[in-house]
């Protein structure tokens, strides 16, 4: 019977183990299969390093996306996000809400014309 209880024991001790290397590892384990991070380019309108600013910043804002750098010649932003937290269009649409057109969505005219007089930008009329 002495046999028997030590040998549970030293099987419930390996059982510890095991099982707190699975708790240990486990979040590594979900965090890589689901950390995905995806690189986009798009056009956003706007001029000067104010716009710059205000572009990369509102960007930057939204959970998910981890980079974002506009180019002020070329007027395109180059974008690092999770597309398991934020869509390529919510990043398009908070970047024209405050102002800034973009190849996929517009800005309205209310905060179109709140930008400064340096960042008015040259509008396509539709």
């Amino acid at each position: 019977m002495e046999f028997l209880i030590t040998l549970t024991k030293k099987k419930l001790k390996a059982l510890k183990k095991i099982i707190l290397l699975l708790i240990l590892t486990a979040p590594f384990s979900i965090n890589s299969q689901n950390k995905k991070v995806e690189k986009s380019s798009f056009e956003v309108s706007g001029n000067c390093e104010m716009c710059k600013k205000r572009i990369e910043k509102s960007a930057l804002s939204l959970k998910g996306v981890k980079s974002a750098s506009w180019d002020i010649p070329s007027n395109v932003i180059s974008i690092l996000y999770d597309p398991n937290k934020v869509t390529l269009q919510n990043i398009h649409n908070k970047i024209a809400s405050i102002g800034h057109d973009t190849s996929l969505a517009k800005a309205k005219e209310e905060a179109y014309n709140q930008l400064p007089m340096c960042c008015i930008y040259r509008r396509t009329i539709e």
